[in-house]
Parts: C-alpha cells; structure tokens; sequence
C-alpha cells in the first residue's frame, strides 16, 4: 500500500509536499512544528510593547501532539514510531526540550537524532520533529 499527499485537517504545509506518505509499512511524517490550524505557533507569546517569549517546552509538546494528529489520520500513533530527528535551532533549549520528549517517551520509544540548525521556517520557531513509523498491520 503507497499512499502520498496526505494532509492533515489541522495545517496546510508551506509548500508542496504532503503531511505523511505511507510507503509499505511505514510511514514517514515531514517535519512538524507547533504550528496550530489559524496559523499561529503554541509556545509563542507576544506582548503589547511586541516582545517576544518562546518556550521551547510548550513548542515540543505542540510538535509531539501534531505529530501524534498526523499519525492517527492514517491509522498509526506515537508508539507506531520507530525512529525521530528533531531539530533545534538552539541547543540551550535541549533541557527543556529532552524533558517534554520524556513525558511521551522512553527507553523503549523510537531511537532518535537531534540536531542543531541555524534556522526553521519561521522566526518563531524553535523545533521542528520529523518521524518514521511503522504499520504492523501492513504487510511488505
């Protein structure tokens, strides 16, 4: 079964290219951010005088949850993945971000990658996670 340009209900992509593509069993997910369905980020605060305060906590669970939506529109869920890279634009934030990670992880979870980048997509942005699952129920 091969499956491609799936989107998910929540977020359109900034590009073309699909949410999740299933290809044999496995299902690949593009990198996701805390992006939310209006087109703001949690983990993001602005205030009046236009500070910005971004909390890197806030931003992985978002990006964990997303990830967990996209998932399950075709069928999987984070226990179904087999392998993660994350990408921080700041590896000062890999505390707070490795804490939240282990709030729906452990040792048995998926092996994982993190990485340091100079930037995402957006300036608000301070992790993105992309993943590889596994359909048990799909054979070969």
């Amino acid at each position: 079964m091969t499956k491609s340009n799936i989107l998910s209900e929540k977020a359109k992509p900034r590009g073309k290219f699909p949410h999740v593509k299933i290809a044999g069993p496995f299902v690949f997910v593009s990198g996701t951010s805390s992006r939310r369905p209006d087109n703001t980020f949690d983990g993001v605060e602005v205030d009046e005088m236009g500070t910005t305060n971004l909390d890197i906590k806030k931003q992985t669970k978002a990006v964990i949850e997303n990830i967990r939506d996209i998932l399950k529109s075709v069928g999987a869920d984070l226990e179904n993945i087999v392998d993660i890279t994350s990408f921080l634009v700041n590896m000062n934030d890999f505390g707070g971000y490795n804490e939240v990670y282990g709030d729906f992880f452990d040792y048995t979870g998926p092996t994982r990658t993190t990485v340091a980048v100079h930037q995402l997509p957006h300036p608000h942005l301070l992790i993105e996670i992309k993943a590889i699952a596994y359909l048990p129920n799909i054979k070969p």
